[in-house]
């Protein structure tokens, strides 16, 4: 397991006491399992109280033990019950705080009454939107451990060609890749932010399950195996000249890489095929657009442009139920920031992750590809390294 090392915590914490600072917020308390990795290290059960100014502290429940052991934090202690959060802050001189910030994105309302119950003079705000504009530049730290999980992408793509035969079906297919993942260092765990967004290792569809929906912001969904968990492979069997499509996320030491890639038994008919070239045109047009400084809604706007002069314009990024976005930020979680889509108005900065999945969805099935990208200096650098192209199999 690798820890998050002293420095690269104290310059997240710093980044985000700044923030805090601008707003006039006198602190922030974060409990949630990502932010809580993201700024302490660890993700056992507690609470990190960053102020504006001064050290943070974090106070965990279960595990105490491990917490020491994998946070690098200076201030650790043991916090039984939740009721004293306020006698503990105080007492580290943390007595004044009038306003104090929450991931109110994810905190549930029960627990939210009972932090205004423990804070009664305090106004409690929604920092979410700043814990994620810290997390979107991505640290040389944290672009090594993209790298690892890029790479783990590879090994499993690299393995497709042993598994998928004629009449296997998707499930069976998904449980011999995912079994690849696992035994490479795969975590299990796919994070994804948001009310119901649940996500397990990504999307294997073959054929016309490719255009079947589903409740996620995706422009895939699959039928899955359960009306619980409706999206993904399905009974299916894979049968001959049919797209098959592999959406899989991998991680590594909590970093996610997001990759697609069209496989196919046999050959696919030249609709599929030109759209699929539509999609690699859209790919090579953002890579050369997305630099430092454009706005991120403008690249979303050339790639449907782009989309509508290829003639497929109405499958563009899924049908009949088309999701209203190009690429989104990836880290810590599947839906970080930025999001390549309409009224997202934030410039693209070097050290932003963004995967873009130009895609069209058609009845007869899915084509399209996705990489992971770093924003460089002078443009886009793949993370994701596998052939590009449709891979032809017999």
């Amino acid at each position: 397991m690798r820890l998050t090392p002293a420095g690269e915590l104290t310059r997240r914490v710093a980044a985000l006491q700044e923030l805090l600072v601008q707003k006039g917020i006198g602190g922030a308390l974060i409990m949630e399992n990502t932010d809580m990795f993201y700024f302490a290290g660890t993700t056992q059960r507690g609470h990190l109280y960053i102020p504006a100014e001064g050290k943070p502290v974090l106070m965990v429940k279960k595990s105490f033990v491990r917490a020491r052991g994998e946070s690098a934090l200076d201030d650790i202690i043991h916090l039984a019950n939740v009721k004293d959060l306020p006698k503990v802050l105080s007492e580290y001189g943390y007595d004044n705080i009038t306003t104090l910030g929450f991931e109110l994105d994810v905190v549930p309302v029960a627990l939210f009454q009972l932090y205004q119950k423990l804070f009664k003079t305090v106004q409690i705000v929604d920092i979410s939107g700043l814990i994620r504009t810290v997390r979107m530049v991505k640290s040389a730290y944290e672009l090594e451990l993209l790298r690892d999980a890029a790479r783990l992408n590879y090994t499993l793509y690299s393995r497709v060609k042993d598994y998928l035969k004629e009449g296997i079906t998707e499930l069976e297919l998904a449980g011999q890749l995912e079994a690849v993942y696992r035994l490479a260092g795969h975590e299990g765990v796919v994070r994804m932010r948001g009310f119901n967004q649940d996500v397990s290792y990504g999307h294997i569809l073959s054929g016309t399950n490719g255009a079947v929906p589903s409740s996620m912001e995706s422009p895939t969904g699959g039928p899955g195996v359960s009306i619980t968990f409706p999206q993904g492979a399905g009974y299916k069997k894979i049968a001959r000249n049919e797209p098959v499509m592999i959406d899989y996320v991998a991680v590594r030491d909590g970093y996610l890489a997001d990759m697609t890639r069209i496989f196919c038994i046999g050959g696919l008919p030249d609709k599929l095929v030109q759209a699929y070239e539509a999609a690699c045109r859209i790919q090579e047009a953002v890579q050369q657009m997305a630099v430092p400084g454009v706005m991120c809604e403008d690249v979303y706007r050339q790639a449907s442009n782009i989309a509508a002069a290829s003639g497929y314009g109405e499958y563009f990024m899924g049908y009949p139920e088309p999701v209203p976005f190009l690429g989104h930020g990836v880290g810590i979680e599947l839906n970080e920031w930025p999001v390549l889509a309409p009224g997202f108005k934030i410039p693209l900065e070097k050290g932003m992750v963004i995967a873009i999945e130009p895609k069209f969805i058609f009845p007869e099935g899915a084509v399209g590809i996705e990489n992971t990208y770093v924003v460089g200096e002078n443009g886009l650098e793949t993370l994701t390294l596998f052939d590009e192209k449709i891979i032809y199999l017999e």
